[in-house]
């Protein structure tokens, strides 16, 4: 479980096919802060640390991790927001998070807006939705939605989160990670389900 708060940007040194899964290295300054069989979030999708060796760690994504997210694309060199699974009596400065993407998104605008950044997203249409002031994460980044329509949302990103995420780095077209709020989606199933 994690809160959506980044720690760090990670860049991609390798990536490797195994099978159907993709065996990644990353770089990171807290590599010496984690652990193997550890739950890291990276652009949202909850990896286990399978190995690491001085500043490089290693996590395998399966097959279906790759049809559902935007790790397709990913490339050397990439900058990736990586985050730690919570710890239990911290603060959620975010929202709950559980790392398992439930579809992507493509950037469709980004509008700057006197030191502010707007970003318009166009999905699938899919059971998943959006609500007015609710939470979403992008790229394992929890915020908040706002112009939310059946299939399409923006969010606003204050400074702070375009330079320390790579949000700075998202451009018009790319694909990103979407994760919906864990309580809509089992209100949205229980009325689904109802119907």
């Amino acid at each position: 479980m994690f809160t959506g708060i980044i720690e760090n940007l990670s860049e991609i040194k390798e990536i490797v096919e195994e099978g159907d899964n993709l065996s990644i290295s990353f770089y990171s300054k807290i590599t010496d802060e984690l652990k193997i069989d550890q739950s890291v979030s990276h652009n949202g999708i909850c990896l286990t640390v399978v190995k690491i060796d001085n500043n490089i760690y290693n996590v395998t994504a399966i097959k279906e991790t790759i049809l559902k997210s935007s790790i397709k694309n990913w490339k050397v060199g990439d900058l990736i927001n990586i985050e730690r699974a919570m710890k239990l009596g911290d603060r959620l400065d975010g929202h709950m998070v559980q790392g398992h993407v439930d579809q992507t998104a493509t950037c469709k605008k980004i509008l700057e807006e006197n030191g502010s950044w707007y970003f318009d997203f166009e999905y699938e249409k899919s059971d998943n939705l959006t609500i007015e002031k609710g939470s979403i994460a992008i790229n394992g980044v929890s915020l908040t939605v706002v112009n939310s329509n059946e299939n399409t949302f923006a969010v606003a990103i204050i400074p702070y989160t375009y330079n320390h995420t790579n949000f700075k780095n998202i451009s018009i077209g790319d694909l990103v990670n979407i994760e919906f709020d864990m309580i809509g989606k089992y209100i949205s199933k229980i009325i689904k389900n109802q119907s």
